[in-house]
């Protein structure tokens, strides 16, 4: 099999007009897709506007542009990977048929998830027969980013959930027991002087940790190369979630003991996420820099 061989530096428009004219051939494609699931995808942006946990949703594909514009350009197949496309191909008929025949019993946000996945299928399709396997496999990761325009499914939201709520819970109870706050705790409930706690599916901090998720991803694609350091990074988003949950459960535990239980009103309860946020991205950062100095060593 021969290769068009790209300079990584080369600007768009000084590419061979066969590299060009293949990447705008899959461009229609994308834009062919988009059409047939008009519908579905109009559902999402309104479903993720909706909710909260899939806000970051319409900021996919913006990311994704972005990736393939900063990725070296891979070396172009000269022929089409048939077997490629017809693999995701299957995955997004599967994928679609099973949304369009258990429509009636699935939730909205499962019914969106199935098509989601379908689209995306269908637009990896395009890539395999238009650009190539090895193509699509130089650009794996900004492919596989669109997966993120998925929503969670029901049931992995109320496992992941669960799960956030339990660890977060034990934090804070950890965090209380350190600085001397009398609390009695019963599961996920927390009996402090002033008022009753309890960490609710709302406390769970699941959707702040999913886009950390997703932040760490894109951060040790963009700023790392090797594996076990884009591992430990991404790995690392995992305790650091659970942690900032269970500070903010102690910030607003000690607010409601020392300055009164009309706090648990108050802002830093309701709209204080971001901050929270904000402050967890710091350690994240943090580790990402002294990663990528470990990187630069000889």
């Amino acid at each position: 099999m021969t290769m068009t061989r790209v300079s990584e530096l080369v600007p768009w428009r000084e590419l061979p007009v066969q590299y060009r004219s293949r990447i705008n051939r899959w461009i229609y494609w994308i834009a062919l897709v988009t059409v047939v699931f008009a519908r579905p995808l109009a559902q999402l942006v309104v479903h993720s506007i909706q909710h909260d946990l899939h806000s970051h949703i319409p900021l996919v594909p913006v990311a994704v542009i972005y990736l393939f514009a900063i990725q070296p350009r891979p070396a172009l197949d000269s022929g089409r990977s048939i077997g490629g496309a017809i693999a995701v191909a299957v995955l997004g008929v599967g994928a679609v048929v099973a949304a369009l025949t258990l429509g009636a019993r699935l939730s909205l946000n499962d019914y969106l998830a199935l098509m989601t996945v379908g689209y995306v299928s269908f637009v990896a399709a395009g890539g395999f027969v238009f650009l190539g396997a090895r193509w699509m496999r130089a650009a794996a990761f900004p492919v596989m980013f669109l997966l993120f325009m998925v929503p969670l499914p029901d049931a992995a939201v109320n496992w992941v959930e669960q799960m956030l709520m339990l660890l977060s819970a034990d934090v804070a109870a950890w965090f209380f027991a350190a600085t001397g706050t009398p609390v009695v705790r019963d599961g996920t409930i927390f009996r402090l002087p002033t008022i009753i706690l309890e960490v609710a599916r709302e406390c769970s901090g699941i959707r702040s940790t999913w886009v950390l998720f997703i932040t760490s991803l894109a951060a040790s694609h963009m700023f790392l190369t090797s594996t076990w350091r884009r591992l430990i990074l991404v790995a690392f988003v995992i305790p650091l979630g659970i942690v900032r949950n269970g500070f903010r459960i102690l910030v607003i535990g000690l607010l409601c003991v020392h300055v009164g239980p009309h706090m648990i009103d108050s802002f830093i309860h309701h709209h204080g996420g971001p901050i929270f946020f904000a402050l967890s991205l710091v350690p994240l950062f943090l580790l990402l820099a002294s990663l990528r100095r470990t990187e630069r060593r000889p």
